[in-house]
């Protein structure tokens, strides 16, 4: 490392091309559930699976999941298609919901 260089700790959602151009389970999801599913694994820190946590509140902001209903569909979807598993569910005035990736695509996530 050059002098004054400072290494950086960037993070970012691998998503492989694999995944992205052959992966028939990728490309069936709906374009909602594809940006839920992103937006899950960007709060995944390596050692919180089950225990990630999403707010509808956090959501509202982020066109196509402006309302309620499609971010419940967009759940429904990913956990239909075993993409996710609801693990704590949360409401109104409970807990927030939290998620698990179920890594079940995970071999299709190297860039090859």
């Amino acid at each position: 490392m050059r002098k004054g260089k400072q290494k950086t700790n960037k993070s970012f959602v691998m998503l492989g091309r694999r995944m992205l151009l052959r992966c028939e389970e990728w490309k069936k999801l709906s374009p909602s559930a594809k940006l839920l599913y992103i937006l899950l694994k960007a709060k995944f820190n390596g050692s919180n699976n089950g225990e990630i946590k999403l707010h509808y509140s956090e959501l509202k902001g982020i066109k196509g999941l402006s309302s309620d209903s499609t971010i419940s569909k967009a759940i429904k979807e990913l956990e239909q298609n075993e993409w996710i598993k609801k693990t704590v569910c949360g409401g109104l005035f409970r807990h927030s919901n939290m998620f698990l990736l179920t890594g079940k695509y995970d071999d299709m996530l190297a860039a090859s």
